[in-house]
């Protein structure tokens, strides 16, 4: 079985969407599909892209529905206020007073953009298997779900791209879910779990750190970023050195298994506050650059 694995890391999951394009253009067809945060996003519009040429040509064309997720991004994410806008101070000041914080962000915009371009008939009907985890913030357990038979699995999709403090939580049924990468940065333990044996593993974080200049930790929205920075980072090496260690004892446990992974050699530079078009397409461009490289080196050691 094959496995895309779409990690987390914010609006730097531009980068992700070159590299997707990269492995699908390689001939690389996923049975599976997992994602958090904004990789819950990506696999979330992939797979609704895959099963509507499905339903509508009786096949899917992966490379064609990689380039219609390139173009979403392209098209409707070109500014921070196209996925959230600032809440204003007087509202903020009085919700918390008021013990109902919901965020200094309000993400309508990116719900909007999910609710217009996804169909929860498409995605219940799917037979690739898709998957995207959140954080119940009441028990501290990850929760990974499926469309099939979950009328929740938006809300899901909306609660792993809830970036925590930044943006309110989600309630589903009777709990309260965040970001998925609170836990896992990289879902690579449920596409194991669920019998992956050639899994492309796609992250947005390096294995170093990005060292901001003049960092303004009194501006709350930077210093919140940049904490989440450090935890993400930390969390994200973690996910990829289990994965990669587990992936090397599998002959030993009589289950080969495959796994490439992409990833930026160097951080990903990009201001939540005040990125452009020119910057999401800065890092399309150097995640498909990174795909073609890295798949290029393991074709090579494979000769």
């Amino acid at each position: 079985m094959k496995a895309l694995v779409l990690g987390g890391g914010s609006m730097k999951g531009a980068f992700q969407v070159g590299a997707i394009q990269a492995v699908l253009e390689s001939g690389f067809q996923p049975d599976m599909i997992y994602g958090i945060s904004v990789g819950a996003l990506n696999a979330t519009f992939l797979v609704n892209e895959a099963e509507r040429q499905r339903s509508e040509n009786g096949e899917i064309n992966w490379p064609l529905a990689g380039r219609k997720l390139l173009e979403f991004w392209i098209k409707n994410i070109t500014l921070p206020q196209d996925i959230s806008t600032l809440r204003s101070r007087v509202k903020l000041g009085v919700n918390t007073l008021m013990s109902r914080f919901d965020g200094l962000l309000d993400p309508s915009p990116l719900h909007n953009l999910i609710r217009k371009n996804v169909s929860d008939a498409l995605l219940e009907n799917t037979s690739i298997k898709v998957k995207v985890g959140a954080v119940n913030i009441e028990s501290g357990e990850m929760k990974y779900v499926s469309p099939q038979g979950n009328k929740h699995f938006l809300d899901y999709v909306r609660a792993s791209s809830s970036i925590p403090m930044l943006m309110p939580a989600v309630k589903i049924e009777n709990g309260l879910f965040l970001d998925g990468g609170l836990r896992e940065v990289i879902p690579i333990r449920p596409a194991i779990t669920d019998g992956a044996t050639e899994i492309m593993m796609l992250g947005c974080h390096s294995p170093h750190l990005y060292q901001p200049e003049g960092l303004n930790a009194r501006n709350l929205i930077t210093l919140i970023e940049r904490v989440r920075d450090i935890t993400v980072n930390e969390v994200a090496n973690s996910n990829i050195i289990w994965a990669e260690s587990f992936v090397d004892r599998s002959v030993l446990r009589g289950t080969p298994m495959k796994l490439t992974v992409i990833r930026p050699a160097s951080p990903l530079i990009l201001d939540l506050q005040h990125f452009t078009s020119d910057d999401i397409s800065r890092l399309i461009v150097e995640g498909y650059r990174a795909g073609v490289e890295t798949l290029r080196d393991v074709a090579q050691q494979q000769l």
